[in-house]
């Protein structure tokens, strides 16, 4: 028997590649907090939400009201509010307390409390520095800023 003469295998014989899957959905979190439901805009003022103290509310409030934000600009701004709420338990907490304790080695060092509310406020600065919020009476927001050095590059590299 000469190749040309040789029996084909059926179509169907061989590797049968399987069905190809239904793409998955990309994932998103509930943002049933913002009142935006997946896939949404969100509409005029978003609801304050639930869970925020006093002071995580009044930013809220102040910021929600006077700008209309991207759902990324809404979460960037709920997780300022619950900054702002935590730097007022932290400094609830260090009121008339020691500033100094005592570690597991019996040396005198910074309470945690303190160390905690000086890094919160670090935090809930690069917060607001990021929603690039508008400083003066001027309407429109910001430019967006260029790398730290600027234009300037490293010194010494030619």
């Amino acid at each position: 028997m000469t190749p040309e003469t040789l029996p084909r295998p059926p179509l169907t014989c061989g590797f049968i590649r399987p069905p190809e899957p239904a793409p998955l959905s990309l994932w998103r979190p509930p943002m049933s907090h913002l009142g935006i439901a997946a896939g949404q805009e969100p509409v005029g003022v978003t609801p304050v939400p639930p869970g925020l103290e006093e002071s995580g509310t009044r930013l809220w409030e102040s910021v929600a009201e006077g700008f209309d934000l991207d759902v990324h600009e809404q979460l960037l701004l709920l997780q300022a509010c619950r900054t702002a709420d935590l730097l007022d338990r932290l400094a609830r907490r260090a009121e008339g307390a020691e500033l100094t304790v005592f570690n597991a080695k019996g040396e005198q060092v910074t309470a945690p409390w303190i160390t905690e509310h000086r890094q919160q406020s670090l935090v809930l600065a690069r917060l607001l520095a990021s929603l690039r919020l508008p400083s003066g009476e001027d309407d429109e927001r910001p430019q967006r800023r260029g790398a730290a050095r600027g234009s300037y590059g490293v010194r010494g590299v030619a």
